[in-house]
């Protein structure tokens, strides 16, 4: 949902003269980019990089792994900005109160599900085969996907 749209802003960026005050009327007046921003901000605010960085830890290749995640939270980081400037908000979902809270409430239920996960997906890689497994790591799939209301 977000990844590469702080690298669109940033070309955008170098070949407009004031970006960002153009993002932002764009933003307050076009409905069409007023929703993709928002939904870019929702996804970031779902997204939790100590959660991801659990998930990178089983590429086995750590130069792989270093380098992609690294790429990864540079992003993040970068799309966040822009996002935050277009919106003209401190922190994401700062216009939103309620949807920030009911994320903030689900990280306790959806968090240790996925701790749950990133463990069932190194014994399955390792070769571990057990239909209790396969049905629990099912489990956690859809526990994340009803978390989160979407796929993750």
């Amino acid at each position: 949902a977000w990844f590469g749209v702080g690298a669109a802003f940033d070309a955008y960026a170098k070949e407009h003269p004031r970006p960002e005050e153009h993002l932002r009327v764009m933003f307050r007046e076009f409905r069409l980019f007023n929703d993709l921003i928002s939904n870019v901000e929702i996804g970031m605010a779902k997204a939790d990089l100590a959660i991801a960085r659990l998930y990178a830890e089983l590429v086995p290749d750590e130069v792989l792994r270093d380098r992609v995640f690294t790429m990864i939270a540079e992003e993040f980081e970068r799309t966040r900005a822009w996002v935050l400037r277009v919106s003209e908000q401190s922190e994401l979902l700062e216009n939103s109160p309620v949807l920030a809270r009911s994320i903030r409430l689900r990280n306790p239920y959806v968090d240790p599900l996925s701790r749950i996960q990133v463990e069932l997906l190194r014994r399955k890689r390792a070769g571990e085969k057990d239909a209790v497994m396969d049905y629990a790591l099912a489990s956690t799939i859809n526990g994340i996907s009803a978390g989160l209301r979407n796929t993750g």
